[in-house]
C-alpha cells in the first residue's frame, strides 16, 4: 500500500479526483494518510473533513522564516510515515534543503502546462496568451528550480477553439484528474527512480 500527504492551496478538486478514484476503486493499492494546507480558508479542508481524512493548517505567518514552515511540513508528513507528498494545487515553493533531501524523488507536483514552457503561477493564462494551440499538464517531482524537476508524466490537449484562460483552464481540469490518479496508480503498481533528468518507471511483476 502507497501512501500519500497531499498538500493543498486552494479549492481541491485534484484532491478529490484523488479520493474518489481511491473510493471508487480506479486507484488500487493506495491511501491518503493527511492533507496539509497552507490557507485556513482552504476548500480543500472541508473535502478533507467530509471524507474523514486528517488535516493540518500550516500558514507562513505563524514561522519566522520560509524554511520554518517547510519543517514543519516534513514533521507532519513524518509523523503519518508516508511515503510520498503529493501537491495538487499547493502554491508555494519549497525552501527547506532538508526537505528536498528527505524526499528526494517522493515529493511530486501537478502543474498546468506542458513543462518546461509556462513555469509559476497562471501557466493557463499564459499559455492563452502566448496564442499557444496546445497546452496540458505535467506531472513531475519537486526540485529546487521552479517547476524544474524531472517530468513523470506529460498530457497534450487542443486548445485552440478556447476564447480565454479560464477556458483553457476547464479544459485542462480533466487532464489533471486523469493525471493524479494515473500517477498514484503508478506509485502503487512500481517504483519511480531518476537517472539524471530521466524518470525510469519500474512495474512490479
Amino acid at each position: 500500500m502507497v501512501s500519500f500527504v497531499v498538500l493543498a492551496s486552494g479549492n481541491g478538486t485534484n484532491f478529490q479526483a484523488l479520493m474518489d478514484g481511491i473510493r471508487n476503486g480506479e486507484v488500487k493499492g493506495a491511501e491518503i494518510k493527511a492533507l496539509i494546507s497552507d490557507k485556513k480558508d482552504a476548500y480543500a479542508l472541508e473535502r478533507a473533513k467530509a471524507a474523514g481524512i486528517p488535516s493540518h493548517i500550516v500558514e507562513k505567518e505563524k514561522f519566522k522564516t520560509r524554511e520554518d514552515m517547510d519543517r514543519e511540513i516534513m514533521r507532519i508528513a513524518d509523523s503519518y510515515k508516508v511515503d510520498y507528498l503529493y501537491l495538487l494545487g499547493y502554491m508555494r515553493l519549497i525552501k527547506a534543503p532538508e526537505l528536498f533531501e528527505k524526499y528526494r524523488n517522493r515529493m511530486i507536483n501537478l502543474h498546468p502546462s506542458l513543462l518546461p514552457a509556462f513555469p509559476g503561477v497562471d501557466a493557463q493564462h499564459q499559455a492563452f496568451e502566448y496564442g499557444c494551440k496546445v497546452s496540458g499538464i505535467t506531472i513531475h517531482f519537486v526540485d529546487a528550480g521552479l517547476d524544474a524537476g524531472p517530468v513523470i508524466y506529460q498530457k497534450a490537449v487542443d486548445i485552440s477553439d478556447c476564447r480565454s484562460g479560464d477556458e483553457v483552464t476547464q479544459k485542462l481540469r480533466v487532464l489533471e484528474h486523469e493525471g493524479v490518479k494515473k500517477v498514484a496508480q503508478m506509485a502503487a503498481d512500481g517504483k519511480f527512480t531518476v537517472e539524471g533528468r530521466k524518470v525510469v518507471y519500474v512495474k512490479r511483476r
